[in-house]
């Protein structure tokens, strides 16, 4: 675990001085400032459309993650990490941190820039949603990481995104979605697949 977490503070320092990982993270920034700039109507709906943002944001920032090393560097990387295990592992934590970060801040803005409250329930709702939507848009930005080019593996993150984010019937995203919406349904059910997709894209990331 310590080991992990090393490598996870390599990994995020690195991305923090290529500066790839700035430009997505800026996007969701730019999303809140528009979104709640005015007057966008009493949560949790506006919620919705940050939710939609964060999805793309988070599968841009894994991909950014996944690939701030060249093939050179990273075979270095994983030698001294002792294996491709923690380095994996360690490119996981630094995505889960930033999903985690641009949830909060992605909840707390309107909450502090509108005249709009929201009760514990709500927050914890507007949180969960934002979760599974980062958690799925990091399982999709690890598996495009497996592409061999980096044009394809844009094309095929924006498909997946496109399609799966406007479904509400399919989870995690358009489930947690829908929920937000209606205000009914379980949210405990969509972060986990979400997690357990990340997970399971990190493994596959692992044997690359």
């Amino acid at each position: 675990m310590t080991r992990t977490l090393a490598i996870a503070r390599y990994l995020a320092a690195d991305a923090w001085r290529s500066q790839r990982v700035l430009i997505p993270a800026a996007l969701q920034l730019a999303v809140l400032a528009v979104l709640f700039g005015g007057d966008p109507g009493a949560l949790p709906a506006p919620w919705g459309a940050s939710v939609l943002a964060l999805y793309p944001v988070a599968a841009w920032l894994a991909l950014s993650l996944a690939q701030t090393e060249d093939p050179i560097q990273r075979s270095v990387t994983v030698v001294a990490a002792g294996g491709p295990g923690p380095v994996a592992a360690g490119t996981l934590l630094v995505a889960v941190a930033a999903d985690l970060l641009l949830t909060v801040l992605s909840v707390a803005w309107p909450l502090v820039a509108t005249p709009y409250g929201a009760s514990p329930a709500t927050v914890l709702l507007g949180l969960l949603t934002h979760l599974a939507a980062g958690l799925t848009g990091t399982a999709v930005g690890f598996a495009c990481a497996l592409l061999p080019r980096i044009g394809w593996s844009l094309a095929v993150g924006v498909i997946v995104v496109l399609v799966t984010a406007v479904q509400p019937w399919l989870p995690p995203v358009g489930a947690a979605i829908s929920a937000l919406e209606t205000g009914s349904g379980s949210l405990l059910v969509p972060v986990a697949l979400a997690l357990a997709l990340a997970v399971g894209a990190t493994a596959l990331l692992r044997r690359t």
